[in-house]
C-alpha cells in the first residue's frame, strides 16, 4: 500500500502547521517594515556625513541650497504637485511649512560643522521630545523630559558643554525648535494638501529661500561639476531616498513602532560620524545619547498606551486604525491628515506630509487608491 507525502508528515494545513507558517510570514514581514526604516535612517544620517565633507567646499549654507535644490527638483518632477484652486490659508500654510524646512536643515547643517553628528542629533531631537512632552500633559512624561536632561547634562561634559562648541549646540538646540515647528505645520499641510503635494511646495519654498544665500557665501564654487553631484547625492541619500523608504513602510508599520525606531537616529548619527568623518565619542557621549533615545521611545511608548486605552473607550478616529501617521525622512521625516499627536509625530519628515489616502492601505481607508 502506498503512503502519500501528506500521510508521512504534518501538513501545512494541520492547525500546527497553520500556525507555524503564519508565524514565519509575520516574522517576515514584521523585518520588511523594520528594515526600510533602518535603512531610511541609516540613508539620512550616512547623507548628512557626506554632507560635512563637503562644507570644506562650500560651507554649510552652500550644501543646504544643494540639498534643498536638488529634492525640491526631485519632488516636483515625481508629484507634479497642483497648484490652482488652493485659498490663501492654504498657501499661507504651505509656506511656514517650507521655512521651517529651511529653518530645520539651515540649522543643523550649522551644527554639525562645529560638534560631531551624534551630539548635534540628539540635541536636535530635543525639540520634538519637547513638544510630545508638552503637548501630552502626563506627569509620568516629567521622567522621560527627566532622563533627557540627564543626557544633555552628560554630554554637556558636567553642564557647562566645555568639550564641545556652544555656537554649535546653540545651532542644534535652534534646529530641534525648528524640527518641532516642522511637525505642526505638517501636520496642518498633510490636511489640506492631497498626497505629497504639500511637501513637494513646501520644498520649493525652502529651496528658494536658501538658493540665493548659497549663491552668496560660495558664488562659482557652487556650480562645480563634482560640487553639484555630491549635493544630488546628499538630496537623494538625506531626502529622496528616506521619504521613499518610509512611505513604504508606513503602509505596514505601526505608526508607534515606527516613532520608535526612528528614536534611534541620534545612535545611527554616531556611526554615521565615527565612520565617514572619525568622529569618536567619549563613554560619557554615548551614555548621554542612550538617555536621549530611552527619553524619546518611553515618551512615545506612554503616549501609545493612553491611545490605546482611550481607543477601548471609544471608536477609533477618522484617519483609520493607525491613526496619526508619521515620519521624518529628509530632516527628514515622518502626519497623516487629521492626525494631532505628536509623540507619534516626533519623528516626521517627508512623509509626514502624506495624505491618509495615500498611505493607508485599501482595507482600512474603505476605497481603492486614487492614482496621481
Amino acid at each position: 500500500m502506498n503512503v502519500s507525502r501528506s500521510d508521512q508528515a504534518p501538513s501545512a494545513a494541520t492547525p500546527a502547521g497553520t500556525a507555524r507558517t503564519a508565524g514565519l510570514r509575520g516574522r517576515i514581514g514584521a523585518l520588511g517594515p523594520v528594515g526600510l526604516v533602518l535603512a531610511g535612517g541609516i540613508s539620512v544620517q550616512f547623507g548628512g556625513a557626506i554632507a560635512v565633507s563637503v562644507m570644506p567646499r562650500v560651507g554649510a549654507v552652500g550644501i543646504v541650497a544643494l540639498r534643498l535644490l536638488f529634492a525640491a527638483l526631485v519632488l516636483v518632477v515625481v508629484c507634479r504637485p497642483k497648484v490652482r484652486g488652493y485659498a490663501r490659508a492654504d498657501w499661507g500654510t504651505v509656506v511656514a511649512f517650507g521655512v521651517a524646512m529651511a529653518g530645520m536643515n539651515g540649522l543643523f547643517y550649522q551644527s554639525v560643522a562645529r560638534i560631531p553628528m551624534g551630539p548635534a542629533v540628539t540635541l536636535e531631537v530635543l525639540g520634538p521630545l519637547a513638544l510630545s512632552v508638552l503637548a501630552s500633559r502626563r506627569a509620568v512624561n516629567l521622567i522621560w523630559a527627566g532622563l533627557a536632561l540627564c543626557g544633555v547634562f552628560l554630554l554637556g561634559g558636567g553642564g557647562g558643554f566645555d568639550g564641545l562648541d556652544p555656537v554649535g549646540v546653540a545651532y542644534a538646540l535652534g534646529a530641534g525648535a525648528m524640527w518641532a515647528a516642522y511637525i505642526l505645520f505638517s501636520a496642518r499641510t498633510g490636511r489640506r494638501f492631497p498626497q505629497a503635494d504639500g511637501l513637494a511646495l513646501a520644498m520649493v519654498v525652502a529651496a528658494v529661500l536658501f538658493l540665493p544665500l548659497g549663491i552668496a557665501v560660495s558664488g562659482p564654487k557652487l556650480i562645480e561639476p563634482g560640487t553639484l553631484a555630491l549635493g544630488a547625492a546628499v538630496a537623494v541619500m538625506s531626502s529622496v531616498l528616506p521619504y521613499t523608504l518610509e512611505l513604504l513602510a508606513l503602509r505596514r508599520l505601526p505608526a508607534h513602532t515606527f516613532a520608535i525606531l526612528m528614536s534611534l537616529e541620534p545612535a545611527i548619527a554616531s556611526v554615521a560620524g565615527f565612520l565617514v568623518l572619525s568622529q569618536a565619542l567619549s563613554l560619557a557621549e554615548a551614555l548621554a545619547i542612550a538617555l536621549v533615545i530611552a527619553a524619546s521611545m518611553g515618551a512615545v511608548r506612554t503616549q501609545v498606551g493612553r491611545r490605546g486605552a482611550r481607543g477601548s473607550r471609544g471608536p477609533r478616529s477618522a484617519s483609520g486604525s493607525r491613526g496619526a501617521l508619521g515620519a521624518r525622512g529628509s530632516r527628514s521625516a515622518r502626519v497623516a491628515h487629521g492626525g494631532e499627536d505628536p509623540v507619534t509625530e516626533m519623528a516626521a519628515g517627508p512623509a509626514a506630509a502624506v495624505d491618509a489616502e495615500r498611505v493607508l492601505e485599501p482595507s482600512e481607508r474603505g476605497a481603492e487608491p486614487s492614482g496621481k
